[in-house]
């Protein structure tokens, strides 16, 4: 391994630790010494890393929010609900792969909250996957796919269902992905909706 390799990996190192404390104990009641000691190294090599606490929530909340981009992809031809079936799908299955994602979207729920760090806040609050979900459910309602409504909240509704199974998964480790139909049904017209 390479030393720009070594050093990449000591960098994810910190991070997920960070991440598993920040979820488990809150942002506010880890100490910079708790996520060295799980990084398994010394505090002041920690901060050739990442100068503040701050700074490194800061770098997990853009890695969260570059990982929501997938939501708005261009999707060509597929229709709107196969779209969001098919990522809620491949998301449930990167994330039992990788189960640091159930503890992202727990974090990234936390810091849109008041409280916590400014720069952290602001960049969770510019993550726009609610809006481009809506632009989605948009299409959707035009093709008579989902019922009609208020793209917006529909769309803040999904995403909180997502948020919630995430949170729970997070919690229990043996917890069963649902089938993203059952997401994406809510999202449905059916025969009782009005024209």
């Amino acid at each position: 391994m390479t030393r720009k390799e070594q050093k990449e990996e000591r960098r994810k190192n910190i991070l997920m630790n960070a991440l598993r404390l920040f979820v488990e104990r809150g942002y506010y009641d880890t100490r910079i010494s708790d996520i060295a000691e799980a990084a398994q190294m010394s505090t002041g090599l920690m901060f050739h890393y990442f100068e503040s606490k701050e700074e490194l929530l800061t770098e997990l909340v853009r890695m969260g929010a570059e990982g929501t981009k997938a939501a708005g992809r261009e999707m060509g031809d597929i229709p709107p609900d196969v779209y969001l079936t098919e990522f809620l799908r491949r998301m449930f299955s990167f994330a039992k792969e990788q189960p640091w994602v159930f503890n992202m979207f727990v974090l990234m729920g936390q810091v849109r909250r008041a409280g916590m760090p400014e720069e952290a806040r602001k960049a969770a609050e510019a993550v726009d996957t609610v809006e481009r979900t809506a632009k989605l459910i948009e299409q959707g309602q035009k093709s008579g796919v989902f019922h009609k409504g208020d793209a917006l909240i529909m769309s803040r509704c999904f995403w909180a269902s997502v948020q919630g199974i995430m949170e729970e998964m997070a919690m229990d480790k043996e917890m069963k992905a649902p089938e993203p139909e059952w997401i994406v049904a809510m999202l449905k017209a059916g025969s009782g909706d009005e024209d």
